[in-house]
């Protein structure tokens, strides 16, 4: 009993670890913004649109949702992230085509994929699910599974309801006051996000996104795992990965900013 219990915490927690590497994947690029075309829509700094305590309405980028160029800014140089916006960058009102192009290309990033078939590798030498077996039969469930689990995760709460309910699925950078308020306001946007008008709505997308896509892994995962208290679990721990991710994409740009500075001071 003991030995099914640690390989059920297991399955649970790479289950979860997945997402994370997946939510994550938003921002590296320059630090300077290109000059903006004459016909592109107006945009303003992040910086001016949000309102860090949450407490005033944000004002629409513009008047209506426009192609927005994605960047992968890669969280830690590794992990695709095309969903955060720093400080000073400028951005637009995301259109719903544009939001499913971040699903799209963040499960279609070699990283990401890669990264599955680790977790799937990791799944197959620890047996996590004796049912799919060994071999490479078990390997492909096992890589399926996750890549289903992810995917599905991802397009919820990236995607699909940001879509329905008109949510922004970004990650807007506070970047200024004490490490301590910026880490409360890294924690607080999981159940606060950017509404497509500019005002500030709680985080449908985050929370019902992921029970949704946990209440859909049920539908292909083996009977015994399709217990309430099993997607409860897996879905309070998508959460709390992804606060911890949210906290990396507050301070990662300026630990980022250190390293270029330190190796390039010319630049400072």
């Amino acid at each position: 009993m003991k030995i099914h219990s640690l390989l059920g915490t297991v399955r649970i927690f790479l289950r979860a670890a997945a997402p994370l590497a997946l939510l994550c994947t938003f921002p590296i690029h320059a630090q300077e913004q290109p000059p903006a075309s004459p016909d592109a829509p107006p945009v303003a700094p992040a910086q001016e649109q949000i309102s860090p305590n949450g407490d005033s309405a944000i004002q629409p980028a513009s008047p209506a949702p426009s192609e927005i160029a994605l960047k992968n800014n890669r969280l830690f140089y590794v992990l695709a992230n095309y969903s955060t916006v720093e400080k000073h960058d400028q951005f637009g009102i995301l259109s719903a085509r544009t939001k499913f192009k971040l699903s799209v290309k963040t499960m279609s990033d070699p990283v990401t994929v890669s990264f599955l078939g680790v977790i799937a590798l990791m799944g197959q030498a620890t047996n996590s699910e004796p049912s799919y077996g060994q071999g490479l039969k078990g390997y492909s469930k096992r890589y399926a599974t996750t890549f289903a689990d992810s995917g599905i995760g991802t397009l919820m709460t990236t995607s699909v309801f940001p879509t329905l309910l008109h949510q922004d699925p970004r990650y807007f950078q506070l970047g200024t006051g004490t490490k301590w308020h910026r880490a409360k306001y890294s924690i607080s946007r999981i159940f606060v996000t950017r509404a497509d008008s500019g005002k500030l709505q709680f985080n449908y997308s985050e929370i019902v996104g992921n029970a949704v896509a946990a209440g859909i892994s049920n539908t292909y995962h083996p009977d015994y795992q399709r217990t309430f208290g099993n997607t409860m679990t897996v879905w309070g721990t998508d959460i709390l990965l992804n606060t911890l991710c949210n906290i990396a994409k507050e301070f990662w740009p300026d630990i980022r900013r250190k390293i270029h500075n330190h190796k390039h001071p010319s630049d400072m």
